[in-house]
């Protein structure tokens, strides 16, 4: 049976991907390189730190969606009041 998911070819080094297997989330990261002629990838693992070979034939890829960075605003300042003249 084969998994269902992402081909290699789909892949762009930077995406973000899960690989899972029978249901449990095997690795976490972001594509270092890609081989669609072999079928082969590698990530940065998230959890760890390494660089990982996948076989995508073995694991179901999924992309996820990167983080959300919130802007956090500055708290607006009350006007400058006029110094004082002599």
């Amino acid at each position: 049976m084969e998994a269902q998911g992402i081909r290699t070819a789909q892949l762009r080094i930077g995406d973000q991907i899960e690989a899972w297997h029978r249901g449990r989330l095997f690795h976490k990261g972001r594509v270092t390189d890609v081989v669609p002629a072999l079928e082969l990838f590698w990530i940065l693992d998230a959890r760890t730190g390494a660089r990982k070979l996948l076989d995508p034939e073995a694991l179901e890829i999924r992309h996820v969606d990167p983080p959300v960075k919130l802007e956090v605003s500055a708290k607006p300042q009350p006007p400058a009041k006029p110094l004082a003249t002599a």
